[in-house]
């Protein structure tokens, strides 16, 4: 890709996991239509991530949701949703979410620029690929606080990890986070009558 094909990408495609993936496939020769499925299938996590927000935002406008849904990473997810549970009566409480996704926007198309013309000085046997997956659990520490969030990391995660050969279509993300959102719905269930 050309420079300025890179940082419209990078505008488009706002989101780690799935520019990789995109990348992968296009230079692969996939087709279109595999590409766009792919890059889709690794976003459905925002489904998720909209159904435990749809409670703060349902009264904002559907162009306000648009916006709102451009700026929703997983960054400004984690930030934001405990935010939400702190302040779920202010009224614009969803510029919260906008602040956050719009600074993580800013520092990637810096840092897709700077990796435009820096990225191949940088020598592949640094391994800079740990990145990701470590941002990804520095976004879980706080959860390992209560233990059906535990039980629910665990379980997904060991899904997904034996799901990752078993599983066609590379759908084990999507399967262990549906299974684990299942059982966070049974184990919240539980507790609240177990307490009661």
């Amino acid at each position: 890709l050309t420079p300025l094909m890179t940082i419209a990408m990078s505008v488009i495609i706002f989101g780690g996991a799935s520019q990789i993936i995109f990348l992968q496939l296009f230079s692969a020769g996939a087709s279109s239509l595999v590409i766009l499925s792919s890059v889709g299938a690794v976003n459905s996590r925002h489904l998720l991530y909209g159904t435990v927000l749809s409670e703060h935002l349902s009264d904002l406008t559907l162009t306000w949701k648009i916006i709102v849904s451009y700026f929703l990473v997983d960054q400004a997810f984690a930030v934001s949703n405990v935010y939400f549970k702190k302040n779920n009566q202010e009224k614009f409480k969803h510029l919260h979410l906008i602040g956050g996704g719009f600074n993580c926007w800013i520092i990637w198309q810096i840092t897709t620029i700077i990796g435009i013309y820096l990225g191949s000085i940088i020598p592949e046997k640094l391994g800079l690929t740990f990145a990701i997956p470590l941002t990804f659990l520095a976004l879980l520490v706080n959860d390992f606080r209560k233990l059906i969030n535990v039980i629910v990391i665990i379980i997904s995660g060991s899904i997904a990890t034996l799901g990752y050969q078993i599983i066609p279509f590379k759908a084990y993300v999507i399967v262990a986070a549906s299974i684990g959102l299942l059982i966070a719905i049974i184990l919240t269930k539980f507790m609240k009558k177990y307490y009661e």
